[in-house]
């Protein structure tokens, strides 16, 4: 929601980089990460290019390729949302020299980055926690397996099963 005082028609160029394989499939991920930025509210892709993939240096199957693309947005908040989003390798805003912002345009900047910023901290906490847990798992595990095989005599021998006892049919 821009202001009277806030700049509008902002426009950028962004780098967007994937990296996998095969390399033909690089490309229509780049084409569909493009069509997304396009589809976002208040931005237009104005431009695209997207460059051929290329095997990366010390890797044997991994490929590397990007895209350059220009995009007009409705305010500065719609560019700190699509690196957020989309994490692009460099953001360059082309046009206006100077932007205009309001202690509004400031706080939707702030409070979208807050409200990112503490998403990845509950994710980094989740995954701290699990590891934990998988760590902790694996040392009980690796301590039972050494016990045995320090003690293999002392190792628990399972009991034989009893079957149940079959019933005599009756004599009339």
């Amino acid at each position: 929601m821009n202001s009277i005082n806030e700049t509008t028609g902002i426009q950028a160029a962004m780098i967007i980089e994937v990296l996998g394989r095969p390399p033909e499939h690089l490309k229509e991920t780049l084409e569909s990460i493009i069509k997304s930025i396009d589809n976002e509210k208040d931005v237009r892709v104005m431009s695209k290019k997207i460059s051929d993939a290329q095997l990366m240096k010390d890797q044997k199957d991994i490929y590397m390729t990007f895209a350059d693309i220009e995009v007009e947005v409705e305010g500065i908040l719609q560019i700190v949302i699509l690196m957020f989003k989309y994490m692009p390798a460099n953001i360059e805003i082309i046009y206006p020299e100077g932007i205009m912002l309001t202690n509004t345009g400031w706080n939707d900047i702030l409070n979208e980055l807050s409200r990112r910023l503490h998403g990845y901290d509950e994710i980094a906490r989740i995954a701290q926690v699990e590891k934990d847990i998988i760590e902790k798992r694996l040392r009980e595990v690796l301590e039972g397996k050494l016990k045995i095989a320090k003690n293999p005599n002392k190792a628990e021998k399972k009991k034989p099963v009893k079957k149940p006892a079959k019933k005599k049919a009756k004599k009339k």
